[in-house]
């Protein structure tokens, strides 16, 4: 059964927003939805407008016959992975969350997260 345009704006398609520190404001993105992308003065009017920019993009993908992608889904990643490190590196980490009275696996997460904010922007 084909899906609707409500059905695709129902769908809970990841947003990315990004600061832009050059002209002001803020970008905002969809990466499921290839060159969806709009900017607003705000925060709030860069989300305004981004659910109009995903409107216009997706009525103009089910005019054209363009297969819309569905939004990935979280029930795909479980929140775990194995991770091997030489035994200093672990030391290090472990030394670190302890002086930060946090447990290890938090205060890796924070590392993680910290970086994957630095490489999400370039």
């Amino acid at each position: 059964m084909m899906k609707t345009l409500e059905d695709y704006m129902n769908m809970s398609y990841r947003m990315e927003i990004v600061e832009d520190k050059d002209e002001g404001g803020f970008v905002v993105s969809f990466p499921d939805l290839p060159g969806c992308i709009t900017c607003g003065e705000t925060i709030e009017s860069a989300v305004v407008n981004a659910e109009d920019a995903k409107r216009s993009w997706l009525e103009a993908a089910l005019e054209d016959g363009i297969i819309i992608q569905e939004p990935d889904s979280l029930e795909n990643y479980s929140g775990q992975f194995k991770l091997r490190m030489p035994r200093s590196l672990h030391r290090s980490l472990a030394e670190h969350s302890r002086r930060e009275g946090i447990s290890m696996n938090q205060y890796c997460v924070y590392l993680l997260s910290r970086n994957d904010a630095v490489y999400s922007h370039e």
